[in-house]
């Protein structure tokens, strides 16, 4: 009997190589929008350990939930008894080119690439414009995401959109 797609909820990954920043906000971004049908989470290739304070700072002003937000290894999701996902996205170009771990359950995948606002140069307000940008880009294409009709698109056109939603304009031609 297919799943009702109403009563599942979704579990999503974002990915980035020090989970400090792109990816942490997008799985804030996507617990908030997503209103209970998606479940967001992050990990990183090569964690820094510390979500980065302006990413921090900018997620509480814009009144997102901070609290559970840490900088975790990639291998928590791969692990036995891990929770299966149904959607993985690379949020840096870093992380896309590694070899990533197998995830249980076969989720559907995308490379959604972001500037990285933890590498932006000049003064604290420049890089907090950095910050604020990305995370403005973030959660425009994780808005189009949720309002995907999931259930009603078979896997090949699902994966179509995925991968076309982190493609720029111009190369979609």
């Amino acid at each position: 009997m297919p799943e009702n797609d109403n009563a599942k909820v979704y579990d999503v990954l974002f990915l980035c190589t020090g989970n400090s920043a792109r990816s942490v906000m997008a799985e804030a971004i996507i617990n908030q929008l997503g209103q209970g049908r998606f479940r967001g989470y992050s990990a990183g290739s090569h964690p820094t350990g510390r979500v980065h304070p302006y990413a921090l700072d900018l997620l509480k002003r814009l009144n997102h939930p901070t609290g559970s937000l840490r900088s975790k290894s990639w291998d928590e999701f791969a692990a036995p008894g891990a929770a299966k996902m149904d959607f993985v996205f690379t949020v840096c170009d870093n992380a896309a080119g590694e070899v990533c771990p197998l995830w249980p359950g076969q989720p559907m995948t995308a490379h959604w690439p972001f500037r990285d606002p933890a590498a932006a140069e000049g003064s604290e307000v420049e890089k907090r414009q950095v910050f604020a940008d990305v995370f403005g880009q973030i959660r425009n294409r994780v808005s189009i995401f949720v309002s995907l009709p999931i259930s009603g698109l078979d896997k090949l056109s699902l994966q179509k959109r995925l991968t076309d939603m982190g493609t720029p304009l111009r190369e979609q031609a």
